[in-house]
């Protein structure tokens, strides 16, 4: 575990491992930097890569600054791009995908290359009802310190049935996922800007080298973003992973990371 200070004086946490050119992993929503299958993923990177993983601001081991502002977690990638060496390569997964994005429309010539997996936005106007209607309850939970409401209308939100929410309230991620609760609307009022949609304006302008990947068995409408992000951004291109869910397994996507990226 080592430490880096972002601009604001905010304390980031990354590990790193293996030895090769800078890879950077950006988590989505509800995770921190040894959450999932993210260890058994730079594993299978760190063959290839130096590759840093990392607590998002109020995650894990790294500390928080309020106000939150989009921005400031831009700083702290860039402060941990410092340490690696620029360029580096960007792979975000989830909402972290939009993270990444933002990131590197900021950041420009210190990203090489980005990846994307499954990121969530969501054109479909007859989506928007309930996106919005979870960012009221997510809103409303948070400023009446109801972390675990806002954990549960973000399950909802993503279609997980009420026994199932039940169940996940007793088991050992809850306390872990109420921790972090707060940084939901880091992900889904900051880096995808609230209304969910697909940037196009703004990653019209994202010219660094690209693959959006998605996975075959997630959600239908990860598959139309994922087009969506390919046709537009100028330097993607579009891989679909056979069986995959959101969950992806890192045996089916590291080669395809380390296909791409190797490549520079």
């Amino acid at each position: 575990m080592t430490t880096v200070q972002s601009a604001d004086g905010t304390t980031i946490v990354y590990d790193r491992s293996g030895d090769g050119p800078p890879l950077i992993v950006v988590d989505g929503a509800l995770t921190t930097r040894w959450s999932g299958s993210k260890t058994r993923l730079a594993e299978r990177l760190a063959t290839t890569f130096s590759v840093y993983v990392y607590d998002r601001r109020g995650r894990g081991d790294s500390d928080d600054t309020l106000p939150y502002a989009l921005e400031r977690e831009i700083e702290d990638l860039a402060a941990i791009i410092a340490v690696a060496g620029a360029p580096v390569r960007l792979y975000g997964h989830s909402s972290g995908a939009c993270l990444a994005l933002e990131a590197t429309a900021t950041l420009r010539d210190k990203i090489a290359g980005l990846a994307l997996y499954d990121a969530p936005y969501n054109d479909d106007p007859a989506a928007q009802p309930r996106w919005q209607g979870y960012l009221a309850a997510l809103t409303d939970a948070l400023a009446n310190g109801r972390r675990g409401d806002a954990v549960a209308a973000f399950m909802t939100c993503v279609g997980m049935p009420p026994e199932q929410i039940d169940g996940v309230r007793h088991s050992p991620f809850w306390p872990v996922a109420e921790s972090i609760a707060p940084t939901l609307a880091y992900d889904h009022m900051g880096a995808m800007k609230g209304d969910g949609t697909v940037p196009i304006d703004r990653v019209a302008g994202i010219e660094t080298p690209t693959v959006v990947v998605y996975g075959e068995a997630s959600p239908p409408f990860m598959a139309d973003t994922a087009q969506t992000l390919a046709k537009t951004m100028p330097s993607a291109t579009l891989r679909g992973l056979d069986g995959q869910t959101h969950d992806v397994d890192p045996a089916a996507l590291a080669p395809v990371l380390v296909e791409f990226f190797g490549r520079d």
